[in-house]
């Protein structure tokens, strides 16, 4: 042992020499930790060796820990770049300031602005690893980086990278489901329930580890874990099932989410660089109104293709299989037209049920009345049993550039597509395989029984929604997934959909078919705009939404699918969920859901709610709003009013399981 770590000093000695030659920077091994701190200096990363070599790094938030000890690095397979390290440079701190537009979440145009600072480290033997950390206002961002050219293909085993949250945080988190489980072995999809506030440091309930985003709470402080910037190469990444003493590491897919034979863990030639670890913390509005996890993921290429958004009509919830018929989607067209929707979704065994000649006259008769069609595929060559048709059609590039070109000859203007096998590398290139080729074609996509999309909104503007979310559909299959769902869609606002857009497909006024609804009337409609997706599929068929008022009917023909901006205003995960959201017709919508059984009163302050580089002072005067809630009869009440004064509180009375939406005026020109 002493011989080991003596020679592992004199191996440092060697190492910094060398960089003092070829006049590399030169730093001794880290006696304290180096401070990167954030642009309004709350926001602080210590990184540091500790006496093992070993890369950590601690995260605080105005001098309080928020992230106790953690560890970094990797094990290749060929060096272990996880301990006996020596820092033999380290970077100036440089800004980073960057806007740019995204056409799928809860803002439009966004500003990220973070110091950088990159730690330059080598072993022993003098081979490099670098970790760069990005430090906002809300989190901090960090990745790595193998900078030495090579031919060879490097594998990694695991990756160090954990989270310790201090004592006594509580978690709200996703079990991973089990490779291969589930209906026709289609699992994992992101489709379990979440754990709420457990103790940090809980074993995952099925021993598959955790999802990201998961969510955690230190004291007054939360924090939001996961990744971006997945790209070819890599695979993507859970919290590992254990989690001792509350340090969350992080873990690479089962062995059978995989493609063949093809190795799920990442492979790679260098230079290369791996995803990010994304870290958004501070308040609660802090962390739910954070972009974190697209702001630091890949642009979009100059001219990339970006689809319209919109809301669509959809036959599947309610319909079924079966009805995938011409005369069914016929009048799905003319219900999407009848509301000014943008799309009709055509889902599976079209190709059987319909035809390609037929679906070229549907696709004819929608394009008339100006509503655009997508279609639904299957993914799977031979990794699950899922039976639907179309399958076995978009296996390989060619295959999908062949697909595609006919879908665009059509007329069709996007694509579902549906069961995907797990997390390994293989599939996370056939991802975007999918979505390169179908933005080669002019194709919207949408990903079910798939994984979280990772910032992919940004990189791929032509990826407009993705599921990763026990959806509106499991409500079709069971009562028990309906007697959940005011908790749950009331958790999801706060992880799964903070930085991607979400397939949950919502508003459901009648059933679906036998099943009792939970939630109120008001919720259903509030879901439309508290979950946020691209391309929001709404559940409701042209029969149930022709028997609810006009007025419930006009707020669904003028709610956005995208938004210029998002506030907070109230909740907390699972149980209350109260969002501001600005549409480009410069309109705000307040919304609000109840996820649990009690009645409740909800008072929030309206002045917040300015457009970016507005002051508050421009509002000025009163405020007239429209707002639809729940009747104690189960039916809906619609009323008007003003609000007046400096806090313009609005104060709504919540059902149990009971939601509201209000309409702000317009403001004058």
């Amino acid at each position: 042992m002493h011989l080991t770590s003596g020679f592992i000093q004199v191996s440092r000695v060697v190492v910094l020499m060398i960089a003092w030659i070829f006049g590399a920077p030169r730093l001794a091994a880290a006696a304290s930790a180096d401070t990167l701190r954030s642009p309004d200096r709350r926001v602080a990363v210590d990184f540091s060796l500790n006496d093992q070599g070993a890369p950590v790094y601690w995260l605080k938030i105005d001098g309080e820990p928020v992230l106790a000890e953690s560890r970094l690095g990797l094990t290749l397979g060929d060096v272990d770049f996880t301990g006996g390290l020596t820092l033999v440079g380290r970077s100036g701190v440089e800004r980073v300031k960057e806007t740019y537009e995204l056409a799928t979440a809860k803002r439009r145009l966004n500003t990220y602005e973070a110091k950088r600072r990159i730690y330059r480290l080598a072993t022993a033997a003098g081979q490099r690893m670098d970790v760069i950390f990005q430090v906002s206002n809300d989190g901090v961002a960090f990745r790595y980086v193998f900078p030495e050219a090579g031919a060879a293909e490097r594998v990694v085993l695991e990756e160090a990278t954990s989270f310790h949250l201090p004592v006594g945080a509580r978690a709200w988190l996703q079990p991973m489901s089990v490779a291969k489980s589930g209906w026709s072995r289609t699992n994992p999809s992101y489709e379990e329930y979440y754990q709420l506030d457990i103790a940090a440091g809980t074993p995952s309930t099925l021993g598959a580890g955790w999802v990201f985003p998961a969510l955690f709470r230190t004291g007054k402080r939360w924090v939001l874990i996961s990744e971006a910037g997945v790209g070819r190469g890599y695979c993507a990444s859970r919290l590992r099932h254990e989690s001792p003493g509350g340090e969350y590491r992080i873990g690479f897919p089962d062995a059978r989410e995989t493609i063949g034979a093809a190795p799920v863990g990442p492979r790679f030639t260098t230079p290369y660089t791996t995803p990010w670890r994304v870290i958004a913390a501070g308040e609660l509005r802090t962390v739910v109104e954070s972009t974190l996890g697209t702001d630091v993921a890949d642009p979009a290429a100059a001219g990339a293709f970006v689809p319209p958004t919109g809301l669509a009509a959809w036959s599947w919830p309610k319909r079924g299989d079966a009805q995938t018929t011409f005369p069914v989607q016929k009048e799905f067209i003319d219900y999407a037209a009848a509301l000014g929707w943008r799309y009709c979704l055509i889902d599976a065994l079209w190709d059987t049920q319909i035809g390609e000649g037929k679906l070229k006259e549907l696709v004819a008769y929608a394009r008339a009345k100006n509503v655009d069609v997508l279609v639904w595929y299957n993914s799977n060559g031979d990794w699950n049993d899922a039976f639907q048709t179309p399958k076995n059609r978009l296996l390989t590039r060619d295959a999908m550039r062949a697909e595609f070109a006919k879908l665009r000859e059509i007329g069709v203007k996007g694509v579902k597509v549906d069961f995907f096998g797990g997390d390994g590398r293989a599939f996370m290139e056939l991802y975007q395989d999918l979505m390169a080729e179908g933005a080669a074609a002019g194709l919207a996509m949408n990903f079910h029984g798939a994984t979280l999309p990772r910032g992919w909104g940004r990189t791929y503007p032509n990826l407009l929604t993705t599921e990763a979310v026990r959806g509106y559909e499991f409500i079709t299959f069971e009562q028990a997934n309906a007697d959940r769902a005011p908790s749950h869609v009331a958790m999801l606002p706060f992880a799964r959909n903070v930085f991607d857009p979400m397939d949950f497909t919502p508003f459901c006024v009648d059933g679906p078919r036998k099943i009792k609804r939970r939630t109120s009337l008001g919720f259903e409609l509030a879901s439309t705009v508290v979950l946020t997706s691209g391309i929001q599929h709404i559940v409701e068929t042209p029969d149930g939404l022709a028997k609810q008022p006009d007025y419930v009917r006009d707020f669904l023909r003028r709610v956005p699918a995208v938004w210029e901006e998002t506030r907070f205003l109230a909740g907390e995960p699972g149980k209350l969920a109260v969002f501001g959201r600005l549409g480009a017709d410069g309109v705000w919508r307040v919304a609000g859901i109840n996820g649990e059984a009690v009645r409740k009163t909800v008072e929030v302050d309206l002045a917040v709610l300015v457009a970016p580089g507005q002051r508050r002072a421009k509002l000025g005067g009163s405020m007239a709003y429209t707002l639809i809630t729940d009747g104690v009869d189960g039916g809906w009440v619609r009323s008007e009013g003003q609000l007046a004064g400096k806090t313009r509180i609005l104060r709504v009375e919540l059902l149990p399981a009971g939601g509201f939406v209000a309409e702000l005026a317009k403001p004058a020109p």
